[in-house]
Order: structure tokens, then sequence, then C-alpha cells
């Protein structure tokens, strides 16, 4: 699956919290162009036990 990202659209009390974040943690805030999937508690907990145990990142889309 190939996912596109783009600038997150935002207001400017947004912008200046996401700053912050950015700043402190050196996260960069973007918006997906796909959906996320809605998971059930059940599998939210199975994608984060995974995350942990492979140390990476997974969106469910």
């Amino acid at each position: 699956m190939n996912l596109e990202y783009s600038p997150a659209d935002v207001d400017e009390r947004q912008l200046a919290r996401i700053k912050k974040l950015e700043d402190s943690t050196g996260i960069v805030a973007v918006q997906p162009a796909a959906k996320y999937a809605h998971l059930s508690g059940q599998q939210l907990d199975e994608l984060q036990q995974a995350e942990h145990e492979l140390g990476i990142v997974m969106l469910a889309c």
C-alpha cells in the first residue's frame, strides 16, 4: 500500500501546539491521505503488542 502524507491543515493555535511538540520530541505532524481503519479494542491491543515486540510503528488503513 502506498500512503501519501501532506502537511496537516491546522489553525494558528493548533500549529503552535504542534511546533512545541516537534521541538521537544523531534516528531513531524502530517495528515495521511488514506483513512485509518476502525479497529476493535482487541485488534488495537494486538497491533500495539506487535509494534512493541517488533520495535516498529504500524498504520492500520
